[in-house]
């Protein structure tokens, strides 16, 4: 990723290789021109108010009823219940706390009530302190979203009192405590590669994409999943609803520990998490279109099994959105993930192939009956 010479777009971060722009597969412009555009928008966790209205700006221009709720925000097409897609709204950024202090938005202390210390972010903790060092961030306004102004991490280590991550900030002393700090982010794109802090927003971009290509059944866009709440949002709907489904497929991005793992597969699925087992027809049934697609894929949790057998310190299988909302429903919410293998997980240049961008949208079309 650290050859070729970089320049700066309207649309974000792109490399100039041998004089001439890495091309992109056909087909798959419209996605990238989105997500270029979605990495610039601000979303810390707990503050994803002007993020929702972004979004919400995106649908309104397709052919599907868009209601927004407290942490959610749904469209939907004309046949609401073929098929329920879920996508998280919120990604990683700082939260000040005090003169000149700010600390992950995830881990303050108003979101640990909903974290066990099993899930991916929580483990990550301590190998993600010290990749942020020299990294640009900008504050904004709560509500509004409005820019504010621009500062560099000096420093970030984990504080063993409050158990999170505390960052030391040159250019951001003025800010008062309650306000966001989001990474300074744009999209780079190189050999076949695509960078940012892709998790969550690049599966955001693919539900409007999908929307855009036709989608009939119910996109949902939750906030709050790194502070292990999205799941909540998402029940209240269903529940308010009176609506029961075996058909509900989360899309997230799945760690790996470097490039090389992740050119493994195209696509990552799981049979469970480490609350609940998801949906075994649905699971087979994204496994048969995988296999007629000829789309390679990886089962997250036999993976992390494998890992174990080695490792004195076990990793988790992770919590996911789906494994709450499944274990909360009483079997009347169920389904299973999509997610898309990652590296340089939870930073601001977590990567992903584009083919395996690719991959996940063909795979999404096909179950949806799309063309």
């Amino acid at each position: 990723m650290g050859e070729g010479r970089r320049r700066y777009s309207a649309f974000g971060l792109v490399t100039r290789k041998n004089s001439a722009l890495q091309e992109v597969p056909p087909g798959i412009e419209e996605y990238l021109h989105l997500l270029r555009a979605l990495v610039r928008e601000p979303s810390v966790v707990g503050v994803e108010d002007a993020f929702f209205r972004v979004v919400r700006r995106e649908l309104e221009q397709y052919d599907v009823e868009v209601q927004r709720y407290h942490g959610l925000l749904v469209a939907q097409g004309p046949d609401p219940d073929s098929v329920y897609l879920s996508a998280h709204v919120d990604r990683h950024g700082l939260l000040c706390t005090g003169p000149n202090e700010f600390q992950y938005a995830a881990f303050i202390a108003g979101n640990r009530g909903e974290l066990t210390g099993d899930s991916i972010s929580e483990q990550f903790m301590d190998l993600i302190a010290g990749r942020f060092e020299g990294q640009r961030v900008q504050a904004h306004t709560p509500y509004a979203g409005s820019y504010l102004g621009q500062g560099t991490i000096t420093r970030s280590f984990v504080c063993p009192r409050r158990k999170n991550l505390i960052f030391e900030i040159d250019g951001l002393e003025f800010l008062q405590p309650g306000f966001p700090v989001s990474f300074l982010d744009r999209l780079f794109i190189d050999g076949g590669l695509v960078s940012a802090q892709l998790d969550n927003v690049v599966s955001v971009a693919m539900l409007i994409e999908l929307i855009r290509r036709g989608f009939r059944g119910t996109a949902m866009f939750t906030a709050g999943e790194e502070a292990g709440r999205s799941w909540r949002f998402a029940m209240e709907w269903f529940q308010r609803n009176a609506i029961e489904t075996d058909r509900l497929v989360v899309l997230d991005t799945s760690p790996f520990p470097d490039l090389g793992e992740i050119e493994r597969q195209k696509v990552v699925l799981r049979n469970r998490d480490s609350i609940s087992s998801f949906d075994a027809e649905l699971t087979i049934e994204l496994v048969c279109l995988c296999d007629r697609l000829k789309i390679p894929y990886r089962f997250k949790d036999t993976y992390v099994e494998e890992l174990n057998q080695s490792r004195e310190k076990k990793l988790s299988v992770g919590r996911t959105e789906l494994g709450r909302l499944m274990s909360a429903g009483d079997g009347k919410i169920r389904g299973t993930t999509l997610q898309l293998p990652t590296s340089s997980y939870h930073t601001a240049s977590e990567t992903a192939e584009i083919s395996s961008i690719e991959s996940m949208l063909h795979l999404l079309c096909e179950l949806c009956g799309l063309n």
